[in-house]
Order: C-alpha cells, then structure tokens, then sequence
C-alpha cells in the first residue's frame, strides 16, 4: 500500500489511523453455533482479505460526513520486499540459490544421494513454472570421491610395499603371504565396529592408516616361528629329533611364547600412545578422532590375527623343513651393521655423546621449525570474498561483481564462477551490501596449462583483481575451509586479531594502527578490518520538550517513522482457493522519502488544540533529521565489544608470522587499560590442541612406564626400553626440516605415534637381552647374541610402520594433505630409528642393565622342540 502523503493532509489521515484500519479489516470470527431445528450451524463472521480491491475499499475515517477508503489515499500495487542479495552465474546475473543443510552427524553420500532423489523428482513433477529447474552448484561428493580414491591408493600400495619388504627379509614367500594375510582381518575388524557405531570409512579414519604398524604384531610372531622352524629343521638335519607334527606345532608354540608377552604389551604400548587423539577437541578433534578409532580397532584386530591366524597359518603353509639364510638385503644390511654395533659397544662415551649430540641438535631443530595448525586440505576449488566499501547499496555493488565474476571465469583453469552478493532473505548471515562471495571450481590439474599451479593461480589472480578494483579487499580461500573458519571464530578469514574494548572508536584506532604494523610483515596476505563505524545513519531524534508541546509520545513519532519510511505489515492477504498468503505492507511513496528534506515533511498526527480531531505536523517540528555515521556491526563476544582484523598467511609459517606481528604490535601499539587482543582461526586452535597436548602427552608417556613396568617388572629395564623415544624423533624432525614441513597437530600425531612404534623396538631388545641372560648367557655374549638376534626384527618393523605410510609421505593428490606431515614424520622417525636404536640401545643395556635371571639363577636353554639342552 503506497500512501501519498499530499492525499493524506487533504483527507486529514495519518499513517496510524491507516495501519489501525488494515488490522481492523482483515480478521475472521467465530460465533459458536446456532441451532436450526434438529442441526446445529456453526457461526462465521469472514472479513479477511481476499483481493486488492478489498484492500482499496477499506475504510480509514471520513471528511465532512464522506467515508475516506484507502484508494482516496494512495495505491494498492503487488510489489516485493527490499532485496537483501543477488546470486549470479556465468552470464546468468540473477539466479535463485539455496543451500540444503545436513543434519549435524548424518553421513555425507547417503545425505547427498537423498537430496539427489528429491531435487529430480521435484523437476520431474511439474512443482516449478515452465522453464525453471533445479541444478545442484556444490556438493561433497566430488571432493568425498577424490580423497576416497587417493586414500585407497596409499592403502593399496603400503599393503604390497609390506608384503614385498616381509619377502626381502625374510625371503620367504609363505611367510610374506602370512604377514599380508593377517592386514584383512585387521582392516576387516576396524571396519565391522565402525559399521556397528554408524560410522562410515573415510579420509578422516583412513586417511594414515599405516598397515605397517598394525601388522607389527604379526610380524614379530611369523619372524619368532620362522627362526624357531627354522632351528627344528637343524635338529632334525642333526638327528636329535624326528619329524612329527607335535614337536612342529610345540616349535610353534614356543616360538609364539617367546614373544607373546612382548607383543602385547607393545600392542598396548601402541594404543596408549593414540590416547592424547582421543582427548582432542574441535576440529582436530574431528580430524583425528576417527583415525585414533581406527588405529585403535585395526591393531586390536592384528593383535587377534598375530595370536591365533598368523600360528594356524604358520602350520598350515611353512614347509617342514625351512632354513634361516639371511637374504641378500640382510645380509648387506648386517655386514654394515655388526662392525658398527661392535665399534659401538667398545666406545660407549664417543656412542652416547654423539646420539646426546644428536638430540641437542634435534631439540634445536624443532625450535627452528615453522608452525602451523593444520596443512589446508585441497579441495580443487577457489572461494574468494570481496569487501567492497561498507556503504555501497546493493544496487550500486552489483556491476563491480558482475566484472569480478567474468574475469575470475576468464582463466582457463576455472570451471564456472558462481556469485553471492549481499546476503539471503532468511537472516542467516548478517554481513552487508559490501559483501560479496565467489565460488569457483577449477578443472582437473591435467587440464591446466604448463607450469600452473594453484598458488601461481592465487597470487596472479589476486594481483589483476586488487589492481583492477581499487578499495575492494579479496580473501581467496576454499569452500569448506572458509565455512569451517568462520563457524569456529565468527569472522569471515582464515586468522584474525580481535581487539577487545568498551569505545567502538577507541576500538577501531587501535585496529588502524594495528594494521598498519601488519602490513610490513611478511607472510601476511588478505589484509583487511572488519569495520564497525563508518555506516551512513538517517538519525531522527525525537525532541521530547516540542513533541510534548503537540501531545506527542516519542513512540507516536516511531511509529509513524518505521512504517512511512521502511515499511510495516498490518495483515495479509488470503488468496482464494488456495493457502498461500501475502502480507499488506504500508508505506510512503518512494518519492516521498527518498531524501532528508521529503523526510522532513513526513506529517504526524497530533490531537487538535480544540480537543477534536487531528492536525498533522511536520516531522521537522518535533524531531532533528540529519545524516550522521554510525555503526554497521558490532561484534560481541565474551560480553564485549570487539573490531576483527582478518588476515591469511601465504608463503610463510603460521607461527613465525603470528610471533612477528606480535613484535611489532608490542613496540609500536600501546593498549589503553581494559582494552586486550585474542588471536582467533588457525592460531587460536593450534595454541587450544598444544595446550591440551600438553597435559595429555605426558600421561600417555606416563602410561606407556607403567605398562613397561608391568612387563619387566623393573623400573631400570622399563627405563631403557623407554629410552629408545627421543631416538625415534630424531628422524621425524629430520623429515620436517628436509622438506621444509612446518610443525603442526598433524605433524605432532605422528611424533605421538612414533611414541609407540618405537617402545615396541626396546621391548624387543631389552626381552632379548633378559632372555639371553635367563638361559645362563655371559652378559658379552647375551648382547652379541642380542645384536644379532635382534636386527632383523627391529630393522623390520620399522620399516614395515615406515613403508606403510610411505605412499601417504609421498602422495600429492587431492585429500592427501592432512595426514602427509604425521606420514612424513613417521616415514622419517621410522627409517632412522633402527640405526639409533640398534646402535645407542644396546650401549645403554651394557652399561646400564642389571638383570641377574629369572629369580637370581640362570635358566637352561631349550632346543627348538622345547626339549631342555644339556648343561654348559
């Protein structure tokens, strides 16, 4: 309904008496029921709204006897409410777009696939007008495809990687295909309890899964039966036994309990160490929970294979009559080893000094390490954000978007580009008319041209548009990504420096300044202050002293000021023969209120002096009307008032930039009493995860002594199998700093990791030693025995975890990103580790053990059927 305000005067009508008519003439009543006769009829008073022309005829007042109906004051027009956003496409510059929500813990492809069903069946059956169709723009099955595709890729090639080392090894084919057979009834038992938990296989719980560690178990049980086999066949070739199937199965039998207690306790080891996974919150939290889950379930399983399959197996496909020949690999690998070992043990001081050395030199490292909270996953697209200046109108924004989109989609390597502008009708985000979002999928990277690559792509598109557009910040990011960063700190960036405050002007100076001081750090791109001031404002403020003089409430005069400028709904229109309904709005002709002084003469009635009737006066007479800036967004949090400066970092590490910026804020910006900052996005959950990484390492490594000490039953042995940790990390920080990897929580997962892979190794040694001891060895040749014992299993099961995650250290495809720096970190602890640990371990044994037998007597020595060997 467009009043005409000269209408109004001349009819002496006020926008109230209006608004009061409309509500008064468009309601239903019900009148109970009256009885005729033997029926009963049930009273309905209809005076809802039903036409325009209903609305034309209703009654507002009269003149001098003369009822004044709403067409006598202005026109009724179908019209539409103010748009808040444009969405385009392409050439398409106005589209209609929506976004289908999952529900929070649904699984993605069956959600995807439903929504899928549905969007055909409603262009199928004839919901939409002609001509319209609903077309999906974005959805995860893409991306779920391509990580799923790449994860499986790693799996596959660590699981034959496994299978061949397990060949160069021990040279046996059998005994490879055992170890192989045993990753399927793992897998397979990970996979069966995340089904009966509703959960689905994925990137997440996949993602590094190194079958390397999980097969450990097997590993060491099919190398034990190997060598005890192996052994039998000795004694048979020696005549001291015959071929039976008892003393085969006792051969294997004493062979499983030769290690059957190391292998759980290391099996135990391991999942203590996963526990700080378990304890992670928040996006890390999503990220490696399920893997932790996995990891957890997967070694159970092996641990069920190594005790029962890999035995039964072991019996069913090992020959009777097996040799233990070093293969060509250990031959070389011992050839080397042995004289480095003896060298080692006859230098202790020169030994322990240089792996001190080594540690120092690692620790050092880690210092000098980049920091970062998580490596960005590639999602193959591009979702940039422009700024455009804070009082644009919706109207004047839209061509600098249009332009935006068409040179965006210039490059060859960008699919289609579609554009957000402003925000929806629903409320859901409440950014301005300076917003505007582009979401571009690229093409696949073989598509590209020659020598293009995405950060090439970035940094050049990102030049051409901040040089073509003047004022306009752009932030590029990814879709997910830049959903996840804004739902977890609230700005619109992937980093931001929220300044905290009473006084928004104080608040925004401090930003300046703060600003300024970023700009000349590098690393910081996508600079940019979410600015709360500077909004142009229509202030209309009541004097209360003039309107009391006309017998006018301040809400008299709102009143008439929200509905004759913006627009109030009195009621709704019913369509006939159907449900659907329209509000009736009220508000003056635009030409009326399109500037301060049509503002001015915007009337309000006010009772005569007469005590009858109405007089209208102007709004000048009883309120100032003028334009001030005031604020577009305040951002609260905590309580507070807060201004965000949002920035990205690029080219450099996350933690060396934060820690620069911090620098340069301490000596050239001073804070005013009350006033604080707080980094929020990837920082602020890098410091969360490391705070509570903190407290959480401890009590894993805490638990990993106590479960050592349940198996040793010695505080000194437990020690020295726990030694063998930070000679595992030494390669991990090796890997980081050789590959210019930073430090992050993916990055410390695989150092926790490490935690365990490595106890398994001491376990093996410090158990061989004690044994060697327990059966009457002197403690020269228990460690010479050890050493040579020893090797092949240790090299092997760190290499087996190592290679298993060698394809994810390598991978470079989309959904590989996440878990590379822990598959780095465990590709390198694992390859260096045996030569530390097989070089520092047995030094520290020699120098520091003082195991004495099994109750302070030696035990005699069996042959490999388990009859007892004579006396030495």
């Amino acid at each position: 309904m467009q009043l005409d305000r000269d209408k109004l005067l001349a009819h002496n009508v006020t926008v109230p008496q209006v608004l009061a008519a409309i509500g008064k003439s468009d309601a239903n009543v019900g009148g109970q029921t009256v009885n005729f006769g033997e029926q009963a009829a049930i009273v309905r008073g209809i005076g809802l709204i039903q036409s325009t022309e209903a609305i034309r005829n209703v009654l507002v007042g009269t003149l001098g006897g003369t009822p004044v109906v709403l067409r006598d004051v202005g026109q009724v027009k179908i019209g539409n409410l103010p748009r808040l956003g444009i969405a385009g496409e392409g050439t398409d510059d106005d589209i209609v777009m929506g976004i289908v929500l999952m529900q929070r813990g649904a699984q993605s492809l069956p959600t995807i696939h439903a929504v899928e069903q549905e969007i055909d069946t409603i262009n199928a059956g004839g919901v939409l007008p002609p001509g319209v169709k609903l077309e999906r723009i974005y959805d995860r099955s893409d991306l779920i495809g391509v990580t799923t595709h790449t994860v499986m890729e790693n799996l596959a090639a660590g699981v034959l990687l496994i299978f061949v080392l397990q060949w160069l090894f021990l040279g046996n084919f059998r005994s490879a295909v055992i170890v192989a057979l045993t990753i399927p009834f793992a897998l397979s038992v990970a996979i069966l309890i995340l089904t009966l938990q509703g959960e689905s296989a994925n990137l997440l719980s996949l993602g590094a899964l190194d079958f390397g560690l999980v097969v450990d178990a097997a590993v060491i049980m099919v190398e034990a039966i190997f060598r005890r086999m192996a052994g039998r066949s000795h004694s048979i070739g020696a005549g001291r036994i015959t071929p039976s199937r008892a003393n085969r199965f006792s051969a294997i039998l004493h062979a499983s309990s030769d290690v059957s207690r190391g292998i759980f306790f290391a099996a135990a080891i391991i999942i203590a160490s996963f526990l700080p996974l378990f304890t992670l919150t928040g996006i890390e939290g999503h990220i490696f929970g399920p893997m932790a889950k996995t990891y957890a379930y997967a070694i159970g399983g092996g641990l069920v294979a190594a005790f029962t399959i890999a035995p039964v197996l072991s019996a069913l496909l090992l020959p009777d009559r097996v040799q233990e020949v070093d293969t060509w690999l250990v031959r070389q690998i011992r050839r080397r080893y042995e004289p480095a070992a003896s060298f080692a043990l006859k230098n202790p001081v020169l030994t322990l000094g240089t792996a001190a050395i080594a540690l120092v030199v690692t620790v050092g490292s880690i210092m000098a390490l980049g920091v970062e909270f998580l490596p960005h996953l590639e999602e193959g697209n591009l979702y940039i954000r422009a700024t455009l200046p804070a009082s644009v109108s919706l109207e004047a924004g839209q061509p600098t978007v249009i332009q935006i989109r068409h040179i965006i989609a210039s490059y060859p390597e960008v699919e289609r580009v579609t554009t957000q502008h402003g925000r929806p009708d629903d409320g859901t985000d409440s950014t301005g008319f300076f917003n505007a979002e582009f979401y571009a999928p690229l093409k696949p990277t073989s598509e590209w041209p020659a020598g293009v690559t995405k950060e090439t792509l970035t940094t050049e598109l990102q030049h051409r548009l901040q040089a073509r557009f003047a004022g306009v910040d752009f932030e590029f990011s990814q879709y997910i990504e830049d959903n996840v960063e804004e739902a977890t700190s609230g700005v619109k960036g992937a980093n931001s420096v929220k300044i905290f405050g009473s006084d928004l002007a104080t608040i925004e100076r401090l930003a300046s300044q703060i600003k300024i001081q970023m700009m000349s750090v590098k690393g910081v791109a996508d600079l940019g202050i979410n600015n709360s001031l500077g909004q142009p404002t229509v202030r209309i403020e009541v004097d209360r002293l003039a309107a009391a003089r006309y017998g006018l409430t301040p809400d008299d005069i709102n009143t008439t000021v929200a509905a004759a400028i913006g627009g109030q709904s009195t009621g709704d229109l019913y369509e006939q023969g159907t449900d659907r309904h329209f509000p009736i709005v009220v508000r003056l002709d635009s030409s009326q209120r399109g500037n301060i002084e049509a503002i001015k003469r915007i009337t309000i009635g006010a009772p005569a002096p007469s005590g009858g009737g109405l007089v209208q006066v102007p709004l000048s007479e009883v309120a100032k009307v003028h334009f001030a800036s005031g604020a577009s967004f305040i951002y609260r949090e905590h309580q507070e008032r807060y201004v965000p400066i949002k920035f990205s970092v690029r080219g450099r590490d996350l933690g060396g930039t934060v820690d620069e910026i911090r620098a340069r804020i301490a000596r050239h910006v001073v804070l005013p009493p009350g006033y604080h900052l707080e980094w929020a996005g990837d920082l602020g959950n890098l410091t969360s995860a490391v705070d509570r990484l903190k407290i959480v390492v401890p009590i894993s490594l805490l638990l990993i002594l106590v479960l050592l000490f349940a198996n040793f039953g010695s505080i000194r042995d437990s020690l020295l199998a726990f030694s063998v940790i930070p000679m595992a990390l030494v390669g991990g920080v090796l890997a980081l700093v050789l590959t210019g990897t930073p430090f992050s929580i993916s990055a410390a997962i695989g150092f926790v990791a490490l935690f365990g892979i490595a106890t398994m190794d001491g376990i093996l040694l410090v158990t061989a030693f004690n044994q060697q001891i327990n059966e009457g060895l002197h403690r020269d040749d228990a460690i010479a025995i050890t050493i040579r014992h020893s090797m092949r299993p240790v090299v092997l099961t760190c290499l087996a975890a190592a290679i298993g995650l060698l394809p994810a250290a390598l991978s470079s495809g989309i959904g590989s990103q996440v878990q590379k720096p822990l598959a780095l970190v465990v590709v390198g602890g694992m390859t260096l580790a045996p030569i530390l640990i097989l070089l520092v371990l047995p030094v520290l044994i020699a120098r520091f053990s003082h195991h004495r037998g099994a109750h302070g007597h030696a035990i005699r020595r069996h042959h490999a059927d388990g009859t007892p060997m004579a006396p030495a």
